[in-house]
């Protein structure tokens, strides 16, 4: 009976192999991630979801203030004024926004955007507390949300409102602008691997890529299940734009007047959807250590008299393992049979599943199934802390070693625009193509393959003498190209 049912409850998702968008909103569903709200393109983030975006908030925010910056809030209405300031940046994001027109009964005297974004009110702020190179660098980062109005929407991965972190900074010279959007971008990268389990590619955006109003963007990209790309990360280097549009000068050493420079840079609830896309199978979930609501879900096995001889051995256990500092939850619901928990779990994604029965206790150990590998072994009790902290760090580390053998399984090389467009046609990935840097060129390979340029890494220049891809002019670098969300 228990088998029909664990059967009967995983065929409620669909297979990746029939249709992968259907399928991740069937794992977002049944996993109870997150739910469509009563206004199109919002969602309602559930506790389950809610606790991911937790353990990656803390990881990254720890991160962020062991390299000197401090958290504040600012306001989540900008006035239309402070928009139109920065030429490109209004031009980049009037398109999404939302707009307040009244307050009560009242029409406003000036709109006010629900902020899409915060270098306009950020920069009015800078530009009062900074006045000195001794005022420098101001390092802030804020935890908000923020609302653009998409047109498509997807839970997670595009939403009108989302989650987020940015960071906005300001410096004395070019050069401390420059180190800081780097080594943010570096700071994104460590997240994404050692805590999402989710390999990256850092590297520059072109021209026609980088974030409204930058001089330079960065950001790390990362290969789906479904081999489309997901931008998971951006840093940005603003230069003077900025500081220009919104007067944010300062006396500098030489007692001259002069203008900041600016970064800003942030992450999103889409990583979210990076850790399902990137690691699920067709049971739903599975979830790297690091971010799973539970690491542990202890299955008591209900035979004999097991509220008095089962029962009490889980709850010791479960003691232990949160002693030690292992998110773990017990699972004595009677109305739900064990093979049902079993398949719960499983689609849930927690990283490994105890089952305690009488014979178990007998034996003084534990039976133990992994969801990465859906591996099974008895463990013994004594000890048991230990051993399970060393099985969550292989789990964590396996997701990260098997993510970065499918992207490398789906990375190609290619100098053939012929061969580039059959490659796109499929489960395209990664393709790695010499790029002549023209913006004409970039446009027509993506109306014609739907890919776009993720970002150009560091030391990938062309070959000398390489043609580009699609004009065969002379290319003067090599980008990684992939269709993306």
């Amino acid at each position: 009976m228990a088998g029909k049912q664990e059967e009967a409850f995983v065929t409620e998702i669909t297979k990746q192999s029939v249709d992968f968008s259907r399928w991740y909103l069937d794992v977002v569903r049944k996993a109870e991630l997150a739910d469509y709200s009563p206004v199109k393109g919002f969602m309602v983030i559930r506790p389950y979801g809610y606790a991911m975006w937790e353990h990656l908030q803390r990881e990254l925010d720890v991160r962020i203030k062991a390299t000197g910056h401090v958290n504040a809030y600012f306001p989540l209405l900008i006035p239309e004024s402070l928009l139109l300031k920065e030429k490109d940046h209004v031009e980049g994001f009037a398109p999404q926004v939302a707009w307040v027109t009244r307050g009560g009964d009242e029409d406003l005297a000036e709109r006010l955007i629900v902020r899409p974004t915060s270098e306009t009110i950020i920069g009015v702020m800078y530009q009062k507390w900074i006045q000195s190179w001794r005022d420098l660098p101001v390092l802030i980062n804020q935890w908000a949300n923020v609302v653009r109005w998409e047109k498509v929407t997807r839970p997670f991965l595009r939403t009108t409102e989302f989650l987020w972190q940015e960071g906005h900074t300001a410096h004395e010279t070019e050069q401390e602008a420059q180190e800081e959007t780097m080594k943010i971008l570096a700071l994104y990268k460590e997240v994404c691997e050692k805590v999402l389990a989710v390999p990256v590619i850092d590297g520059q955006k072109s021209d026609s890529e980088k974030f409204a109003g930058a001089s330079k963007t960065y950001s790390i990209e990362a290969l789906m299940g479904d081999g489309r790309a997901l931008q998971a990360g951006t840093s940005h280097n603003l230069g003077q734009n900025f500081a220009k549009a919104f007067e944010i000068q300062f006396q500098g050493r030489d007692k001259t007047v002069q203008y900041a420079w600016t970064t800003s840079w942030g992450v999103t609830t889409r990583l979210i959807g990076a850790v399902i896309m990137t690691h699920g199978d067709d049971s739903g979930l599975i979830l790297p250590p690091a971010i799973a609501p539970y690491q542990v879900v202890i299955v008591p096995i209900p035979r004999g008299n097991w509220k008095e001889t089962v029962l009490p051995k889980c709850e010791e256990i479960k003691a232990q393992l949160t002693a030690a500092g292992i998110r773990v939850k017990l699972d004595a619901d009677e109305s739900q049979t064990p093979g049902w928990k079993f398949a719960e779990y499983e689609m849930r994604g927690v990283p490994l599943r105890l089952e305690i029965g009488p014979k178990d206790i007998e034996k003084n150990a534990v039976f133990a199934a992994r969801r990465d590998t859906r591996a099974k072994a008895s463990m013994p009790m004594d000890g048991l802390a230990g051993a399970i902290k060393g099985v969550l760090d292989e789990i964590q580390q396996g997701l990260f070693d098997r993510a970065v053998k499918f992207r490398d399984e789906h990375t190609s090389r290619t100098g053939s625009y012929d061969e580039f467009k059959q490659i796109m046609e499929g489960r395209p990935g990664f393709v790695i193509s010499p790029w002549c840097g023209d913006a004409k060129c970039e446009a027509d390979i993506k109306a014609e393959t739907q890919a776009t340029i993720r970002n150009i890494p560091k030391g990938y220049d062309a070959a000398p003498g390489a043609p580009c891809i699609k004009c065969n002019k002379p290319a003067t670098v090599s980008a990684w190209f992939a269709k993306a969300y």
